[in-house]
């Protein structure tokens, strides 16, 4: 027997395969790899199984990523119940956050699976159920919901697309594109970078704070929904 072989099968031994195994390893390989690194055999890899032994426990990628979706839920605070509406919705956006730029993958499958799991259903009702008990009407908590996960999804696109990750790393990408610019040809955006962006203590993810304490001032209970 090849010595990989015999690996995987001491591997299976120690620890019985499940679906939160298969769930938890396609997760970490997203994370290191992205989701279209995610193939059967990848997955199985750091298993020490067969791909074939994974459809005992999943039913096949489609599977897995219902699965790897719910898993992100599951890690994010759902809004606690001893609070304000406002106090819970910040609460729950900025570990929603968190969440998202360990799992970077992720944002672009969260509310596009037709099969949600328990994690992921539960979320949603808390987070409804949290609006409610604030005193919104349904039509008002659908658009609270949807306006504050839409500027949250959003930003953490655009964070993750940046080309920088802290405030050195902006401070050399914004300084190297400052001097390559002509002198005097772009006054605004050169006035923006020296005057905010390159000022000392600054934070890129203080701009989400900015934006999401806009929106929750915005909202407000009881409004009548708009036709």
């Amino acid at each position: 027997m090849p010595e990989g072989s015999r690996g995987r099968r001491r591997s299976s031994a120690r620890t019985p395969l499940s679906r939160e195994r298969v769930i938890r390893a396609a997760v970490t390989l997203a994370d290191e790899k992205g989701s279209a690194a995610l193939t059967m055999r990848a997955i199985a890899e750091p298993l020490g199984v067969e791909a074939m032994s994974l459809y005992h426990h999943v039913a096949g990628r489609e599977d897995i990523l219902d699965g790897m979706v719910d898993a992100v839920f599951g890690e994010i605070d759902l809004p606690p119940h001893d609070t304000d509406w406002k106090s819970a919705m910040r609460r729950r956006a900025v570990s929603a956050r968190a969440v998202l730029r360990r799992h970077p993958w992720a944002v672009a499958l969260m509310d596009s699976r037709t099969r949600p799991g328990p994690a992921t259903l539960g979320h949603h009702d808390a987070v409804i159920g949290a609006l409610r008990a604030g005193g919104f009407s349904v039509p008002m908590a659908a658009h609270a919901f949807s306006l504050i996960d839409s500027y949250l999804y959003g930003f953490v696109i655009q964070e993750l697309s940046l080309p920088f990750s802290n405030s050195a790393e902006l401070d050399e990408v914004a300084g190297a594109i400052l001097r390559e610019m002509p002198a005097d040809a772009y006054p605004h955006l050169t006035e923006l970078a020296t005057e905010h962006a390159l000022k000392p203590g600054y934070d890129y993810a203080d701009e989400f704070t900015f934006g999401l304490t806009l929106i929750l001032d915005a909202l407000h209970p009881d409004e009548t929904a708009s036709a």
